[in-house]
């Protein structure tokens, strides 16, 4: 048991620090709206885990993992927040100062970016059997997250006048928004 719980504390740091759409919502935040607009994004993606932990321990996290509706709204939200990133950094929008910040509560959509995420459902339901391990291991993975993605904001923001320099500033913008735009068509096109 101790060896199976090691290997999942290992699979849910990798969860954690590899890039995804989590750490691109959080970017976009950070770039055009600032830190606490990012804490913020984090805090809702830190709940979005805790839920799905929640319905994992409840066992309802099998059934919504394999729901395509959810696979497809996830997709779908993901491109959508790419489009506006990619939007926001068109050329027209020449200056840094004058890009409005993503429209909608930081918090929000930080949860519905991870609850439409069905990658954390199908990753929580394959690590543990018992529920005792299960909440602690969501527990872990929630404290890494925060942990993670808030130190990538103090950086992100700390480094706040280089990236702000309008070139910068709007290839980060489209990189971001074609992540996540890649993402969510990767998430459409999945089987299973």
């Amino acid at each position: 048991m101790l060896t199976h719980l090691v290997a999942a504390i290992g699979v849910l740091g990798l969860l954690t620090i590899v890039p995804g759409p989590d750490m691109a919502v959080v970017t976009r935040r950070a770039l055009v709206a600032g830190r606490a607009a990012a804490l913020h994004t984090i805090g809702g993606i830190a709940t979005g885990l805790l839920l799905w932990g929640a319905l994992t321990v409840a066992g309802l996290a099998a059934v919504l993992a394999a729901y395509t509706a959810v696979k497809l709204l996830g997709a779908g939200y993901l491109v959508f927040l790419g489009a506006q990133a990619l939007w926001q950094h068109r050329p027209a929008a020449s200056t840094v100062s004058t890009q409005a910040a993503p429209a909608g509560s930081p918090w929000r959509t930080g949860l519905v970016s991870n609850v439409l995420n069905p990658k954390i459902a199908v990753s929580y339901t394959g690590l543990l059997p018992t529920a005792w391990a299960m909440t602690l291991l969501v527990l872990l993975h929630t404290t890494l997250t925060l942990a993670w993605l808030g130190g990538y904001v103090l950086l992100l923001t700390k480094a706040g006048p280089v990236l702000q320099r309008p070139r910068i500033h709007r290839a980060l913008g489209r990189t971001t928004g074609i992540t996540l735009i890649g993402v969510g068509l990767a998430v459409a096109t999945a089987s299973g």
